[in-house]
C-alpha cells in the first residue's frame, strides 16, 4: 500500500514536470488566442501599409527576423538599442547600415500595446511579421508558432562573430553556418530563396560584379554602371537581389542563379558545380517545391532557442529593456 501511493505521488509529480516543462519549451500556433486575439490583424495591417508605401520593406522584415534568430535565437535582442551595460546587435558588421525595419516594428509594437498591453513580445511579432511580408509580396502563407519572450540584453560580439553568413561565404562556410544553426542545406537554399525580394548595396556586390569569373557579361556590365569599381564610391547605391521580379516573392531568383545572375557571391555560390546545384534547377521549376521548403525552413529558424516560459521579458518597448 505504501509503495503503491508513493508510486502514485511520483506519477503525478513526474507528470506535472512533464506537463510543466513542455508547456515552457514548446511554441504554439494559438498562443494569442485568448489573450490578444487581435494581434495577427493587427501585424497583419502594419505591415501592409509599410510594405504598400516601399516594396522593399517586405524583404527587409524578413532579414531582420533573419539576423535575430541567428544571434542567440529568435529573442528580439537585434530590436534593442545599446545602452550603458552593453552595445547592442545594430551596429555589428552584418547589421550596421544594413538591417533596416526598426521604425515599422515600432509601429507594430504601440498598435499591439494598445490592443492588449504587456502580452505580446517583440520577438514574436518579428516572426509574424516576416510571415505577413512574404504573403503580402505573393509567397507562400503558414500558421507562426508563437510564445517567445524577450531578451534583456543583447550582444555585439555574437553578432559579430560569423555566426550570420557573410555574402562573400563559400558553400561550405554557408552549409556549416546553417547547420550550426539546426537548419540543413536544404533549408539554407530554400531560406536563400527569400532573396527573390529586396536589394543590396553595391558595396556587398562590386568584389562579384568585377572580379568573378561565373557571371553573365551584360549582367555584370548592367550591375558595374551604378556601382563604380572604386572603393568609397556609390558604396550605398540599390540593386535588385532579383532582376527579373524584385518585387514578387516567386521563384525567379533560382533562374537567374542558372543563368549566371546571382547579385551575390553567396548566391551564384549555390549553382556553381557544387553540391547544392541540384536544388536550385529543382527549385527554378517547381514553385509549389520551393514554396514548402521554404515553409519549412521558415519555421524551423523560428524555433532557434527561444525565450519561453519565465525566461526574458515582454518588452513595453522592442528598443530597451523594461
Amino acid at each position: 500500500m505504501a509503495f503503491s501511493s508513493s508510486f502514485s505521488v511520483m506519477f503525478v509529480v513526474v507528470v506535472w514536470m512533464m506537463v510543466g516543462s513542455s508547456s515552457y519549451a514548446q511554441l504554439s500556433t494559438n498562443f494569442y488566442s485568448k489573450s490578444c486575439p487581435k494581434v495577427l490583424s493587427t501585424v497583419e495591417s502594419v505591415v501592409k501599409s509599410a510594405v504598400s508605401k516601399e516594396k522593399r520593406m517586405g524583404a527587409s522584415l524578413v532579414r531582420l527576423f533573419f539576423h535575430d534568430c541567428f544571434v542567440n535565437g529568435c529573442d528580439g535582442s537585434i530590436l534593442l538599442d545599446d545602452t550603458s551595460s552593453f552595445t547592442g546587435e545594430k551596429t555589428a558588421a552584418p547589421n550596421n547600415n544594413s538591417v533596416r525595419g526598426f521604425n515599422v516594428v515600432d509601429d507594430i509594437k504601440a498598435k499591439v500595446e494598445k490592443a492588449c498591453p504587456g502580452v505580446v513580445s517583440c520577438a514574436d511579432i518579428l516572426a509574424l511579421a516576416a510571415r505577413d511580408s512574404v504573403v503580402i509580396l505573393g509567397g507562400p502563407g503558414w500558421d507562426v508558432k508563437l510564445g517567445r519572450r524577450d531578451s534583456k540584453t543583447a550582444s555585439f560580439s555574437a553578432a559579430n562573430s560569423g555566426v550570420i553568413p557573410p555574402p562573400t561565404a563559400t558553400l561550405s562556410q554557408l552549409i556549416n553556418r546553417f547547420q550550426a544553426r539546426g537548419l540543413s542545406a536544404k533549408d539554407m537554399v530554400a531560406l536563400s530563396g527569400a532573396h527573390t525580394i529586396g536589394k543590396a548595396r553595391c558595396v556587398l556586390f562590386r568584389g562579384r560584379i568585377y572580379n568573378e569569373t561565373n557571371i553573365d557579361t551584360s549582367f555584370a556590365k548592367a550591375r558595374q554602371s551604378s556601382c563604380p569599381r572604386t572603393s568609397g564610391s556609390g558604396d550605398n547605391n540599390l540593386a535588385p537581389l532579383d532582376v527579373a521580379t524584385p518585387d514578387s516573392f516567386d521563384l525567379k531568383y533560382f533562374n537567374s542563379l542558372l543563368n549566371k545572375k546571382g547579385l551575390l557571391h553567396s548566391d551564384q555560390i549555390l549553382f556553381n558545380g557544387g553540391s547544392t546545384d541540384s536544388l536550385v534547377k529543382t527549385y527554378s521549376s517547381n514553385t509549389k517545391k520551393f514554396y514548402s521548403d521554404f515553409v519549412t525552413a521558415m519555421i524551423k529558424m523560428g524555433d532557434i532557442t527561444p525565450l519561453t516560459g519565465s525566461n526574458g521579458e515582454i518588452r513595453k518597448n522592442c528598443r530597451k529593456p523594461n
